[in-house]
Formats: structure tokens, sequence, C-alpha cells
């Protein structure tokens, strides 16, 4: 349920911006190289992907948002520790991506982009080690913060997003906290 409210309520805020005087709408897909931290994981960056949509609207000369709605792919390793007997498992998450950033125009082409991020895990096939227990937890709430190099209909990035809080939906002894580096192209119409 909070994920269709949550899926609606983007869907309203930019359903509302549309009204907007400047008000621009993009396509972007890049790559991720994604990592979740823990005590039982494997401490690696990890090549993925992520694409979706931008959305732009510019509120002055300098300042703007930014709202995104991304389908993004992590992936994390669970190695076995010796104290428990449950094998290496790899796991491919899935996830909606919804960053509200801000942007700041540095120069003529360069734009600063800050902002949080709520992620949805849509994939389900996180069963820990055959168990029947999921392993991650259906949200993960982030901050980002990167640079943009702005031409006229094209977006080149370059960004960071380190999560808040724990994804380990096992127990509470570990927290699991995601990274992400992400590149990539936008195309704005």
């Amino acid at each position: 349920m909070k994920k269709i409210l949550i899926v609606l309520c983007v869907f309203c805020f930019s359903n509302q911006i549309t009204n907007a005087q400047d008000f621009k709408v993009g396509l972007k897909a890049g790559a991720n190289f994604t990592k979740v931290d823990g005590a039982s994981l494997k401490n690696e960056f990890k090549l993925n992907y992520h694409a979706g949509v931008f959305f732009e609207l510019e509120l002055n000369k300098k300042i703007g948002l930014q709202p995104e709605v991304l389908l993004s792919q992590s992936e994390a390793q669970y190695i076995n520790n010796g104290v428990i007997t449950y094998p290496n498992t790899s796991y491919k998450l899935n996830y909606l991506n919804i960053p509200i950033l801000l942007k700041y125009k540095i120069g003529k082409i360069v734009v600063l982009n800050v902002g949080p991020q709520y992620s949805i895990l849509i994939n389900k096939n996180d069963d820990f080690a055959g168990t029947g227990v999921k392993a991650f937890k259906e949200g993960d709430f982030a901050m980002v913060g990167g640079i943009q190099l702005n031409f006229k209909y094209l977006r080149f990035y370059g960004r960071y997003n380190i999560g808040l809080n724990n994804i380990n939906d096992i127990n509470s002894s570990e927290n699991w906290k995601s990274q992400q580096l992400q590149v990539g192209l936008g195309f704005r119409f």
C-alpha cells in the first residue's frame, strides 16, 4: 500500500508542475557502481544500471527542482563468515528510485544537484539463503549529491547516493547500508 501511495504522490506532483512555465521532461540512463555495506556482505562496488525519466522545473535563473523516477539495479553478496552455516548468496536488487533534487547553477552549463531519494524494492526474490526470510527491507531512504553538465538537449551527470537507514530485514544485529556512484547521459525534450 505504501508503494502505491508513493507512486501516486509522485504522479500528482509531476502533474502539478507540468503547468509551470519553464517545465521540461527527459529520459536518462547510465551505470550504477553499487554496494551494500555490512559485516557479512562482500565489500566491493558492482557494475549495474539505471534508467528512467526526469523533470526540470526552473524556479529562477539559478535554482530549480529535478524530480526523477528511475529503475535502478543494485547488487549485494552475502558471505558466510563461518559463524552461521548459510551458503554464500548473491542478490540482484531492483529498485524504483524517486529522487527530488534541488538544482543550483554555478555556470552556464554546470549544475550541482542535492536532495533526498526514496527507493522502493520492486523484486521479491530476496529470499535469504533459501530460508524463506526476506533479506532486504522494502524501502531505502538516501541522500544524493552530484554534478551535471547541461547542454541544450543533453545532460551528462555523476552523483553519489548514500543510504541513511538499515536495509537489513533479517535481524537488527547488523546494519546494511547502500551506496551508489552513478554516471549517465540524459536527453531533454
